[in-house]
């Protein structure tokens, strides 16, 4: 049976609900939820919006019982279709990211109802699941389709199992030097030892026969670290070469001593070795011979800490000797320690006793401005040393400014047993930090165990999502714990086993840290301990997952490794190996474990042609109701980068949608599932922008209206329109910012996107925090972000600027200033993904970029009119569309030459050649004109004889055309030098017919050596299309102008009042809808006095917006020294004026306001309309 409502279509109000049987109800909402969801997306009906899932699942379960007091209303939940997720019955409707998307792309919202006893519970865990310890076995070569070779087999199994024999020894040896005291051996406390850690490096063996003739001598560099840095400068061991012994091995046999008590030593100090190797210069079979490597090579690193986890030493043991052995890929160190009769053992200090608590405010003028200016930093990044041992003096006077205890404690001078009661009363003593702030506590500056507990203690509050935002920086914090048995450990493992999505994306994130160098070991324990604890159903899972990928790897190896028209035949052979997989499973994606895929879709699979050569995957959803689900899986590049930029943007759209800001963002997964591969979720119904700009021509990217009618295609009615730019406003705002802060470079037109609902987005994020992609010795990335004049045409709604424009703006502004609200917290994660081994973000200077990018020192008010000097610089930039330009040249190769039906000029409509005109004989600027049009300008007059011709034709050129010639034979020939090009920076307006006549004889110049350069220069379309006639030269148009007149008066100017340290400040933001008498675009400037002013000293002036009635200023004006009693006395007047090339400015519109009626105390921001007052 099926109740329906009438007119129940997809825009109504209206519900369907098919029964299908008594624990099973297909419900899709159409108008009802959409109802709600138009009211949370308008920030209206908060009461609706807050409404709980359960009245949702009440209304449905009305249309199929008559008395709802006969149901259990709390055993039904609503389950998405197509995912295997559920709405929490008790939270809001519109807390769900299901529906906020369905919100976002205006697409149908499709919910099942069931009963709780029918819900999958396939990956519960169980008793028997539980028990014994998995051993976990690593395949680090994915192989290939092709069966294994035995030999090899049985090579790599005798490998593993000496392996195995060498850990054994290492673990026999480490649990014997541990134990505790036997027979009356005595112990001495750590604090009271003055002897000096010293010990001889034997040898290293296992050294591989490559690096014998390779590398001519070997050192070690020994160091010792407490918080992530050097205890003090690390001691270089001899250099000596290697010995043949039945294996080779190095032999140093060398007493290190370090100048330091083990009573000074932290208890979390750790002791690194680090090999190097000198190059053997007579060598030719360097691995790298094709560089030139002339200094020492790092060939491996092992580090361990100095007291074990119990506390205890084992450096001096009660045998003569203490034999360890560190594993370094397949060769090992031996190390000896001098014996001693007693164990060093380290006991915990407790707290000082002390409860010192001062009020900030009680401190001298001077030291409390120094201390709150040394608080407000974001980060510890840039603190002096001064400033540390200021913090550390002071620290009993900032308990008010809670989240400065990170800086407080990386200021502490000792770390050493003396020094931990004073630190450990601090901690005590503190206010809890929130979570996220308490997320800078696991960084590498702090070893400490109680330390890390402590936040770890405080971290315990995030919620599951939370949790899964940051999964990836708590993963990398593993690497800072000195004990695989932490606080950290424990909160990851047992958050694990509450929450399946957690527990999905710690599996693969811990699986792709298997491959690191120096922590692969430890990932590959804890890891272990995962899979032990998480269940059967859930390790099986995860294995199918892992074997699926597997497959996915070999294909996409195979299909890049072949050329031509064999790699379809090697997708397809590929993909029915795979279908093979999918007959006996049904398999969780990796990008999301709410996705189940059932099988392929091989017919929809393909591959996309470019240098990586992705494949397209398309699957079959295993839940009937749901859509198919495509993914793109890489080989061959690095996708981590890509995961980390992708969290940081999710991460910014998070905060502006709980400050009330949507800025429509596309978020789409992205996940490493192992060492230069992995899979990319495809946002469906979107192209690139050099797809969509090539339908217009390879000079399509130089056009303005290509986005706009692309749109207009997909949304053919006006209101469909409007919404779709209005998403292209607010997503192209939060793209500037978010790839502004980040530093994303390489921006073309291949890796920025468009969906046909207006939202942008950017992919491809292997260049950022400004490490930009460069073009011999020139940065390609020359904009701060890209903002192209094709976007501001469907921001504008038009050519011309509109509010829109100044919407775009605010929107930037504002986005901008709530990120910079939490720039503790983006260079916190950042920090804590430094030693991940992405190479753009290694060291201290790569954070430096974001911490300068987001302007950390200044007020909004300075940052809005920074940002909006950002967007002018932008749109303004010719080099981004230049770019643009470039990858379509570049991709031509695919796609095959342009014809001479598309456009190569942008004032030209087609392309022009030598045969089609003839041959140009001579060529020179005859004269110059003054023109209107409607604006006065100087036009050249060119005159031209072709070959056959009697009469010359003259051709009319502004100085703009003729430098987008100039410009674009400069990326046609980038390897030819072409004439220079006239300045055309021009200052002042007096003597523009001059510089007219100047610029005439520059040209000429110009093109009398530009037609006497190389044939392949002179004869190129590209100058035969600028010198073809075009309509407008066959016109006579007037020499002399008529005057302006300056009647008419309209308009509104938005302006920001504010008054401070003896400072007024006057930001002039937006003016709009401003009128002239002849309809034309003035180009409007603002100035502004504080009358009275007789000798005009308090002139104050804004730049020049130019050819706009919508101008967006963004300035901010400065009246310093004035006390507020003065300016109460005083008014405020500003007046809008028209800058003139030609003849005097005219005037637009003014105001008078006086100062006595505002509010100085705060900031004043509000509309005035401009009337036709007097001005000065």
């Amino acid at each position: 049976k099926i109740s329906k409502v009438p007119g129940g279509g997809k825009n109504q109000n209206s519900l369907k609900v098919l029964i299908k049987k008594k624990c099973c109800y297909t419900v899709f909402f159409y108008g009802i939820l959409r109802h709600f969801l138009t009211w949370f997306a308008n920030g209206l009906g908060r009461s609706e919006t807050s409404s709980p899932v359960e009245l949702i699942i009440m209304q449905a379960l009305c249309w199929v019982h008559d008395d709802l007091n006969e149901v259990d209303i709390g055993s039904y939940i609503l389950k998405v279709c197509g995912l295997e997720e559920v709405l929490q019955n008790k939270h809001s409707i519109g807390s769900h990211e299901y529906i906020q998307n369905c919100q976002k792309w205006d697409t149908e919202i499709k919910l099942q109802l069931l009963t709780r006893s029918v819900i999958c519970s396939d990956l519960a865990r169980t008793v028997s699941g539980c028990s014994g310890i998995y051993a976990l076995k690593i395949n680090y070569n994915l192989g290939s389709l092709q069966p294994e070779n035995p030999l090899k087999v049985s090579i790599d199994q005798l490998t593993r199992a000496v392996e195995a024999l060498l850990q054994l020894h290492m673990n026999s040896c480490s649990s014997s030097a541990g134990t505790s005291p036997k027979d009356g051996k005595s112990t001495k406390e750590a604090w009271t030892a003055t002897e000096h850690l010293q010990f001889t490096i034997f040898a290293a063996h296992g050294i591989s026969s490559g690096w014998v003739s390779n590398y001519e001598k070997y050192y070690l560099i020994c160091s010792l670290t407490h918080n992530g840095k050097d205890l003090f400068k690390p001691v270089q061991s001899k250099k000596v070469g290697t010995y043949k012994n039945f294996f080779y091995l190095i032999k140093w046999d060398e007493l290190i001593i370090f100048p330091i008590q083990i009573a000074q030593l932290p208890l979390e100090s750790v002791l690194c070795l680090t090999l190097f190797g000198i190059l053997n210069q007579s060598s030719g079979s360097s691995p790298d011979s094709n560089k030139q490597r002339k200094g020492p090579e790092i060939l491996g690193q092992v580090s361990l800490p100095l007291f074990d986890f119990r506390r205890v030493s084992f450096l001096y043991c009660s045998k003569g000797l203490a034999l360890y052995l560190f594993i370094f890929f397949f060769f090992f160190f031996k190390i000896d320690f001098p014996s001693h009769a007693f164990d060093i053992e380290y006991k915990i200090p407790q707290a000082a006793k002390t409860t010192l608590h001062h009020s900030i405010e009680t401190l001298e003028k001077p030291l409390r401005q120094r201390l709150l200016a040394i608080l407000s930093k974001d980060n510890t990044i840039g603190l002096s040393k001064e400033d540390k041992e200021f913090l550390w003096e002071k620290r009993h006077y900032c308990h008010s400014h809670t989240n400065s205890l990170p800086k407080i404690l990386v200021s502490a001078p000792h770390w050493d047993w003396a020094s931990l009661p004073e630190i450990y009363s601090l901690l005590q003593q503190w206010p809890p930090l929130s979570p996220l702030a308490a997320l800078e506590l696991l960084d590498s500056k702090f070893a400490d165990q109680e330390v890390r507990n402590t936040a770890v203690n405080w971290i315990e509050t995030l919620s599951d999502d939370e949790l899964t935002d940051f999964l990836p920086q708590f993963v990398q914090a593993l690497k800072y714990e000195t004990y695989l048995d932490s606080a950290l450990v424990r909160f990851l493992l047992a958050r694990a086993l509450g929450s399946i999505r957690i527990a999905h994306y710690l599996y693969w994130l811990l699986k792709d840290t298997l491959y690191d160098t120096k922590f692969g070991v430890r990932y590959e324990q804890i890891l272990g301990a995962f899979l032990s604890v998480c269940g059967k159903r859930l390790r099986e899972e995860l294995e199918k997952q892992t074997r699926l990928v597997q497959l996915f790897g070999m294909v996409a190896e195979r299909v890049k490794q072949t050329s031509g028209s064999a790699r379809q035949a090697a997708l397809q052979n590929g993909m029915e190996r795979v279908q093979l997989f999918f007959l006996k499973n049904k398999c969780r994606l990796p990008l999301n474990p709410s996705l189940v895929a059932k099988e392929l879709n091989i017919k929809a699979c393909s591959f996309f042609n470019s240098n990586a050569v992705p494949l397209k995957v398309a699957l079959i959803n295993a839940d009937p109701l749901g859509e198919e689900i495509n993914v793109m899986f890489k080989v061959g590049e690095d996708l981590r980068q890509d995961m980390l930029a992708l969290q940081m943007i999710k991460i910014m759209d998070k905060i502006w949608l709980q400050e009330g800001l949507d800025l429509r963002m596309v978020i789409f997964k992205c996940l490493s599932t192992g060492k230069d591969r992995g899979m990319v979720e495809l946002v469906p119904a979107s192209d690139t922008l050099r797809k969509i700009q090539v339908e217009y021509g390879v000079t399509g990217s130089f056009k303005d209206k290509p986005l706009a009618e692309w749109l207009r295609k997909y949304n053919p009615t006006e209101e469909e329109y409007e919404k779709a730019s209005e998403n292209f406003i607010y997503s192209c705002a939060g793209c500037c910012v978010a790839t502004y802060v980040l530093g994303i470079c390489d921006r073309h037109n291949d890796n920025i996107m468009l969906r046909n609902t207006g939202h942008m987005f950017h992919i491809d994020f292997g260049k950022f925090l400004g490490h930009a992609q460069m073009f011999g010795s020139f940065k390609r990335d020359r904009a701060p972000f890209v903002l192209t004049s094709d976007m501001a045409y469907v921001i504008n709604g038009g050519e011309k600027p509109t509010i829109r424009f100044q919407l775009f703006v605010d929107l930037c502004c504002q986005a901008y200033n709530l990120i910079r609200k939490h720039a503790s917290l983006f260079l916190n994660l950042l920090s804590l993904m430094l030693s991940s081994g992405l190479p753009e973000l290694s060291g201290v200077q790569d954070l430096k970029y974001v911490q300068d990018a987001l302007q950390p020192q200044t007020t909004d008010a300075e940052a809005t009119i920074f940002f909006t000097r950002l967007i002018e610089s932008s749109l303004g930039s010719v080099a981004t569309k230049f770019n643009f330009f470039i990858h379509n040249l570049a991709q031509l190769r695919f796609s095959g030459l342009p014809s001479n039906d598309e456009p190569i000029l942008s004032f030209s409509a087609k392309t022009y050649s030598l045969k089609q005109d003839g041959r140009i004989k001579q060529v020179s600027v005859f004269t110059y004109q003054k023109r209107y049009n409607p604006d006065k300008h100087y036009i050249y007059v060119v005159r031209v004889l072709r070959e056959g011709q009697v009469e010359p034709t003259f051709v009319f050129r502004t100085f703009d055309e003729f430098q987008e010639l100039h410009n674009k034979l400069g990326i046609l020939f980038p390897l030819w030098k072409l004439p220079g090009f006239p300045n055309k920076m021009v200052l002042g307006r007096t003597h523009i017919k001059d510089v007219a006549a100047k610029r005439k004889v520059e040209l000429n110049s110009y093109i009398q050596s530009l037609m006497n350069s190389s044939s392949e220069v002179a004869e190129c379309d590209l100058v035969y299309t600028f010198f073809h006639p075009l309509l407008r030269d066959d016109k006579v148009e007037g020499i002399d102008g008529i005057a302006r007149p300056t009647g008419k008066v309209g308009g509104e100017v938005k302006l920001s009042i504010s008054y401070r340290n003896s400072t007024l400040f006057i930001m002039v933001m937006h003016i709009k809808d401003l009128v002239t008498e002849d309809g034309a675009d003035p180009n409007p400037y603002v100035k502004t006095y504080l009358l009275p002013d007789t000798h005009k000293t308090s002139k104050r002036k804004t730049k020049i917006s130019r050819k706009t009635r919508n101008p967006t200023f963004n300035e901010m004006l400065v009246y310093n020294g004035y006390s507020m009693e003065t300016l109460k006395q005083r008014e405020l007047q500003l007046s809008v004026l028209s800058a003139e090339s030609l003849r005097e400015n005219f005037f637009l519109g003014g105001i008078t306001l006086s100062l006595k009626d505002f509010n100085l105390s705060k900031e004043t921001v509000n509309w005035y309309r401009l009337t036709a007052v007097p001005y000065l």
